[in-house]
């Protein structure tokens, strides 16, 4: 039989097929070869005693991602709140970098529209709109969930962003159960009080799934090439080759057209600060 892991604790992973939910173990031969069995990955298994199975072959991955360890992302829903806490322009930007890195599909989804002022929520929409689909939501009025259960349908996607914006309140929202624990902000911290411990995936309506993700909510290093970082900005995509040095990595040279590009109001300040503080931050990794 075939199917999808949707769940490992343990040791034990815990693989949907088009029937049933089986508890497996993984094969030695994985262990052998360093390989371990991923929250996502396409599987085969074959039945044992107890209507328990093995896993016996993991089938190829589109992406995978290490902290934390999930597999085949169709796409990520970057989720920003526009208030409690305070948009962080900068972490936003990395989860976006990270998204791009794997080649899947991406969208930006600001929560809790409910709590902000329209010019306040028309600043942070700005910035991303025409770089990438964007969805206004609010788990107290129900605004958005049902295109962003649009979204979702017949992927299988993930819900990326800081602590505290909501990621697990849209996830029960959209399974219609509590299958995520959630916390409220606290007044002192402005940070979520509890977050979920394990990886997980949801089967969602439309044919989709929908990983609850503990890991992405920060980054420790930025894992993107100095020669490629700018590849990552869709917006400077049309004028990487065009400056007057082959090389030029858009920070001070001169005759730059991605900096010319910012001038001339083609290019948002804020996501141009982004790139230029995770450039200098490439160059300093790599210098140490």
């Amino acid at each position: 039989m075939e199917g999808i892991i949707v769940k490992g604790i343990a040791g034990f992973y815990y693989v949907q097929t088009e029937e049933l939910l089986y508890q497996c173990k993984a094969r030695g031969i994985f262990r052998k070869k360093g390989v371990t069995p991923f929250v996502g990955d396409h599987v085969r298994i074959t039945l044992t005693e107890n209507n328990e199975a093995m896993i016996d072959e993991i089938f190829p991955r589109k992406n995978e991602f290490i902290r934390p360890p999930v597999a085949n992302v169709d796409l990520f829903i970057i989720v920003v709140s526009v208030t409690r806490p305070e948009p962080n322009l900068s972490i936003i930007d990395k989860f976006l970098v990270m998204a791009e890195q794997e080649h899947t599909d991406i969208a930006v989804c600001f929560n809790k529209v409910d709590l902000a002022k329209e010019n306040e929520l028309t600043r942070l929409t700005d910035i991303y709109e025409g770089l990438y689909p964007l969805v206004l939501t609010s788990s107290k009025t129900g605004r958005g969930i049902p295109e962003l259960k649009k979204m979702l349908a017949g992927k299988t996607s993930a819900l990326a962003g800081p602590s505290g914006v909501g990621k697990s309140t849209l996830l029960n929202l959209i399974t219609q159960e509590e299958s995520a624990e959630t916390g409220e902000i606290g007044d002192k911290s402005k940070r979520g009080k509890h977050t979920t411990r394990h990886v997980e995936l949801f089967k969602i309506d439309g044919n989709g799934f929908l990983f609850d993700t503990p890991g992405f909510t920060s980054f420790e290093v930025l894992d993107a090439k100095e020669d490629q970082l700018a590849f990552l900005y869709p917006e400077m995509q049309p004028y990487i080759g065009k400056c007057r040095y082959d090389n030029c990595r858009h920070l001070s040279e001169p005759a730059c057209a991605v900096r010319e590009a910012l001038d001339q109001g083609k290019i948002h300040p804020s996501r141009y600060a982004s790139y230029k503080d995770q450039m200098l931050e490439i160059q300093k990794m790599r210098k140490y």
